[in-house]
């Protein structure tokens, strides 16, 4: 219901903005163009897509996503009959058994919800999703009302929305393509901030469900994570950035060939048939890309019409009014556009920092802030829509709240180091 309510608002403004620029500012073009807009177009004042080119672009995402998802759900259905899930789930069981208290001791969804934490952690977006998939389909099977999102898939998807990275691989790359004095200079600040961002998602949604953290268990993990980022920090702050960009791309892509190898070793250990339990589980990759694809398109097409119509530009115009007025500090403001939409489009959200930065400068405060903006959080409707989509979530409770609560601390943390770090 929450998300039916925002998808119908987004719509509601955006046609309610048009239309005062139209009558109103002799924008009279705005609405053929917030339709059959193309941002490719010379012609087209908005440079953005319109509804029947975002259309084409979140089938085209879903057709995209088929190979990903067959491959990466494959070798998910490899590692589930050889035992590779069972045996993550009771590594992980003490700590995960603390945090989602409904979920049976070893059951698979443990092993799937670390297999998706840790291709997030390593900044791997495209092996990140089918897991999660996985995670929440399994997390289905325990779900008593099939409509409603239950406690452990609210949870699951609130940290993984946190987007705990490591590495922002993607943000680095950008920064270096756009010639950046120093394109690594963002990883302190973006790993701090992803932390930051995942402890509170965990508390908001601890709070809702009413989950003891002051336990042992938890206690202990969370120091131990806290002492690996810590230590990759010192660690990285230590190298010159041809050696960052050399040590991100060993550890993401060397990790994601470690664990191929893993499971296929482990599959030939335990005598499976492993090229047919590829086939099967690359089969439900192919299903579930299809299966998304209604929930994607309504919500790109909803994020398209609120950029297309101006509506952004007048809530940036409005921001900024307010802190002039108060005296206050206003060159955060320019970066502000990349994560007001983060969480609605990561592609979106990628074009506002890349516009940024040759707007501003590469070595602009302004640039640097988006870049951690960019590598801070994930995209909470794109969450939404994927993971609740894939399994028929309709109801999805206080999900989308939480998670841009958690998004809310995550923006105001990087602010707050970049004047630390950039100021």
């Amino acid at each position: 219901m929450a998300l039916s309510r925002i998808w119908s608002a987004f719509i509601i403004v955006a046609i309610v903005v048009a239309s005062i620029k139209c009558f109103f500012f002799g924008h009279s073009d705005i609405f053929n163009w917030m339709v059959i807009g193309k941002s490719s177009d010379p012609l087209n004042p908005l440079k953005l897509d319109g509804i029947i080119e975002t259309c084409w672009i979140a089938v085209d995402l879903c057709i995209k996503l088929i190979g990903t998802l067959a491959l990466f759900m494959g070798l998910m259905s490899i590692a589930e009959k050889a035992g590779g899930i069972r045996l993550l789930s009771r590594i992980i069981g003490p700590f995960f058994s603390k945090l989602f208290p409904e979920i049976p001791k070893g059951h698979p969804s443990m092993g799937h919800m670390i297999m998706n934490f840790s291709a997030n952690l390593l900044g791997l977006d495209n092996a990140a999703t089918p897991f999660g998939i996985k995670a929440m389909e399994s997390l289905q099977e325990l779900n008593p009302n099939k409509d409603v999102a239950s406690n452990s898939q609210i949870m699951f998807l609130c940290l993984h929305a946190a987007g705990l990275c490591l590495i922002p691989v993607s943000v680095i790359a950008i920064r270096s393509t756009q010639n950046a004095q120093d394109p690594t200079d963002i990883f302190i600040p973006c790993l701090i901030v992803t932390f930051v961002g995942t402890m509170a998602a965990m508390l908001i949604v601890s709070f809702k469900q009413k989950i003891n953290l002051l336990q042992p268990v938890i206690i202990t993990w969370v120091l131990s994570i806290s002492a690996v980022v810590g230590l990759l920090v010192w660690y990285v702050s230590k190298l010159n950035a041809e050696s960052i960009k050399s040590f991100s791309g060993l550890l993401s892509g060397g990790i994601i060939l470690l664990i191929f190898l893993l499971i296929v070793l482990g599959a030939l250990y335990k005598k499976i048939d492993v090229f047919d339990a590829f086939i099967g589980g690359a089969k439900g990759g192919f299903e579930t890309a299809l299966k998304i694809i209604p929930y994607l398109v309504g919500i790109l097409v909803a994020v398209s019409m609120l950029r297309t119509s101006g509506t952004f530009d007048v809530i940036m115009s409005g921001i900024k009014n307010v802190f002039v007025f108060l005296g206050a500090d206003t060159k955060f403001v320019d970066a502000l556009p990349t994560a007001l939409i983060r969480p609605l489009s990561g592609g979106a959200a990628r074009g506002m920092m890349v516009s940024t930065m040759i707007s501003s400068g590469p070595d602009s405060f302004a640039s640097k802030l988006s870049g951690v903006f960019q590598g801070a959080s994930d995209t909470t409707f794109y969450v939404v829509a994927v993971y609740f989509g894939s399994v028929g979530i309709k109801n999805t409770r206080y999900a989308i709240g939480s998670m841009l609560l958690a998004d809310l601390v995550g923006v105001c943390t990087a602010i707050a180091l970049s004047y630390m770090f950039f100021a």
